[in-house]
């Protein structure tokens, strides 16, 4: 772990806290009952020293869905204007959230990620920048390159299925659906020092492209057929 001046202030990245493991249980409850949420290949992630989560977007669920298996939290990035919202802005500044602006992300809130997948943590970020109109896997942007250049850590990409059957863009209620959750085998530190330069971001986002499309594909499969998948 990292033992920069930001990092000596940051809490432990595997200590979730009383706020987080009391939502957790509560969506836990929820989500396994109404949803019959599972997940698959987390695991791995329990003790890595700070490790970049990359999933697809398909609905305001995803930071849920993708945390919940996990006994560390995860600290994801979500839109600074959240952050004034009454009761969800207290929850997001509790619960490791990050805020960014994703018109003019600055320096601070990059520095800012960085040190904490320097520190330990696992960083949540969805690449393709807001959630799908059509539950389908949307182009992958660059925004995650620069910060996982110079932090050193691996990504692990994920994939969801139902979150958009359960809960769409635009909508209110949460519909009972079976979701499922895929988390990949990493893009080690050692691939991703073949795309060490600005000028390799679309290669680099067509490799997380690929990775997380896979996984989306096992988690919708998973869904349909009720058959977990063994790798990915």
């Amino acid at each position: 772990m990292s033992n920069s001046p930001d990092a000596a202030e940051l809490p432990s990245p595997l200590v979730r806290g009383l706020l987080w493991v009391t939502l957790q249980t509560l969506f836990q409850t929820i989500f396994c009952f109404w949803l019959g949420y599972r997940a698959k290949g987390y695991e791995r992630l329990e003790k890595e020293e700070g490790a970049m989560v990359l999933a697809n977007h398909q609905s305001f669920l995803d930071p849920l869905l993708v945390g919940l298996p996990f006994r560390r939290p995860v600290s994801f990035l979500a839109r600074e204007n959240l952050f004034n919202v009454p009761v969800v802005g207290w929850v997001l500044k509790n619960t490791h959230v990050m805020p960014i602006n994703q018109e003019a992300a600055s320096t601070a809130s990059l520095r800012q990620t960085i040190s904490k997948l320097q520190h330990g943590f696992l960083v949540g970020i969805f690449p393709e920048g807001t959630r799908t109109l059509t539950g389908e896997l949307g182009e992958v942007k660059p925004g995650f390159a620069a910060i996982i250049r110079r932090a050193k850590r691996p990504i692990y990409p994920v994939g969801i299925a139902g979150a958009y059957q359960a809960l769409p863009y635009g909508g209110w209620f949460l519909k009972p659906t079976r979701v499922r959750v895929v988390f990949g085998d990493p893009i080690t530190v050692e691939e991703l020092e073949s795309f060490s330069n600005r000028d390799q971001d679309g290669a680099l986002c067509a490799l997380v492209q690929t990775r997380i499309a896979a996984c989306c594909d096992a988690a919708e499969l998973w869904r349909k057929t009720g058959t977990a998948p063994s790798e990915t």
